[in-house]
């Protein structure tokens, strides 16, 4: 199933965005907590990485639940989470360059723990609930 697709306001809202809010939905659709992260869009698509504790925090509930909720100045929206590390040399290109282009500001010591191997074997692609 291809992944829902984003307004481009939406996407512009994320995209220009420091950070993003994210709270894993637990399965009975309560939230988490909220948890700041960095995020970047890469065309119409919006993507997280961590660069530590896959399997712990907020981002082994993501992958257990494969929902969230995210907001942003002006957004709010209800999200299904992809494990997309796998799909492409390409993506992992595109995204590792929208980190250092987004991020870079903060240097190597900021931007370059997102950007290794084990960051993008974590990449997660976020998409509206149809």
């Amino acid at each position: 199933m291809a992944a829902a697709v984003w307004a481009a306001e939406d996407v512009d809202r994320i995209g220009s965005a420091e950070e993003l809010r994210i709270a894993a939905k637990r399965h009975d659709g309560t939230l988490r907590r909220w948890v700041p992260i960095w995020v970047v869009c890469v065309g119409d698509q919006v993507y997280v990485r961590t660069w530590y504790r896959r399997d712990t925090g907020w981002f082994a509930h993501l992958l257990d639940s494969r929902r969230a909720a995210v907001q942003v100045p002006g957004l709010r929206a209800d999200v299904v989470v992809a494990d997309v590390a796998a799909e492409s040399e390409q993506l992992r290109a595109d995204v590792d360059a929208a980190y250092h282009t987004k991020y870079g500001r903060y240097g190597t010591s900021g931007v370059g723990p997102m950007v290794t191997a084990e960051a993008a074997a974590t990449t997660l692609r976020l998409s509206p609930e149809q």
